[in-house]
């Protein structure tokens, strides 16, 4: 039940961010939103999510939660293979290549993320999965 309602947010939330170039939607809580473009790694078809994210002096992070689930997100394991994606801000798109935070790197954005959304802290309790953070440079 969980999972078919985190789906059928997640749809209606894409709508009223794409719909309301990103007036709508682009809040959850304390949280911001955007739509994340990957290509899908088996299909090679555009795949579009909404997303909680940071910026933080021009820096974009996502923090790689799944909600806490065992199994990683579909669009991290894409970005993996394929590190080129869009970043949909308010109806802008923002070309970007990504990667992974690692070591002290990590420890710094991982900290500045349970700062601002703890409740990362209780998805990392409720996985063995270390919970990866994707960083986003902009492409010219």
């Amino acid at each position: 039940m969980k999972d078919l309602l985190i789906k059928w947010f997640m749809s209606v939330s894409s709508l009223l961010l794409r719909l309301s170039q990103g007036r709508i939607g682009s809040k959850l809580g304390t949280q911001t939103i955007l739509i994340l473009h990957t290509l899908g790694r088996k299909s090679g078809q555009d795949r579009a999510i909404p997303i909680a994210y940071f910026d933080y002096e021009g820096q974009y992070l996502i923090v790689a939660s799944n909600w806490g689930r065992e199994k990683n997100a579909d669009w991290y394991l894409n970005l993996k293979k394929n590190p080129h994606a869009t970043l949909e801000i308010k109806g802008k798109r923002i070309p970007v290549i990504a990667r992974e935070a690692q070591g002290e790197e990590y420890h710094h954005w991982w900290k500045f993320a349970i700062e601002r959304h703890p409740p990362y802290l209780d998805y990392q309790k409720m996985t063995t999965r270390h919970i990866p953070i994707m960083l986003f440079e902009r492409v010219s």
